[in-house]
């Protein structure tokens, strides 16, 4: 039974950054202050991100060039992992390289085989300010490092190499979204 409120009930669902805008390549700034403003993009990152039917959201995909995501994703054993990072840091990720489907908000409707380490941790704080380690696994893990690369500027496209590459741009430039 869940106690306490559901992430994103009080949130607006705000238009998601495709891919294209330079916002999307951009190293995103570190959050300063931990507020009712940043609550409330908090708020909206979640219900954009379940109104979007994603697992995972970063701030610079709303427009919001700071360092902040949320997520609510299950691992490869079917638990779920819900919560948000403020200014993380990824400080771990290894294990075995992993190539598997990967989408993106942002390049809705696609996916390519991308390569991700099956383990991952990120450490950040929460938008109390609270010190959290974030500790992921399989598709868990797969879901912090993409968000990572947001924040750092980069979108899974940018990893993805060879035909696959190739065939992803492909579908880009035929994409109804696609600037």
């Amino acid at each position: 039974m869940r106690h306490g409120p559901i992430p994103g009930a009080r949130g607006r669902v705000r238009p998601l950054t495709l891919l294209g805008d330079p916002i999307l390549h951009q190293a995103c700034e570190d959050v300063t202050g931990h507020g009712p403003e940043l609550a409330a993009l908090v708020e909206d990152l979640f219900a954009t991100m379940y109104a979007a039917r994603g697992v995972g959201l970063a701030a610079n995909q709303i427009g919001e060039p700071v360092r902040v995501f949320v997520y609510d994703c299950p691992d490869d054993e079917d638990v779920r992992h819900l919560g948000h990072v403020v200014n993380p840091s990824l400080v771990q990720a290894d294990g075995v390289v992993v190539r598997g489907p990967e989408g993106c908000l942002s390049l809705p409707g696609l996916e390519a085989g991308t390569e991700r380490f099956d383990h991952a941790v990120v450490e950040g704080f929460t938008v109390a300010g609270e010190p959290v380690t974030v500790h992921g696994t399989g598709f868990f893990a797969r879901c912090l490092q993409h968000e990572m690369d947001h924040l750092d500027g980069r979108v899974y496209a940018d990893r993805v190499r060879g035909w696959r590459r190739r065939r992803l741009m492909r579908q880009v430039a035929r994409a109804s979204w696609s600037r």
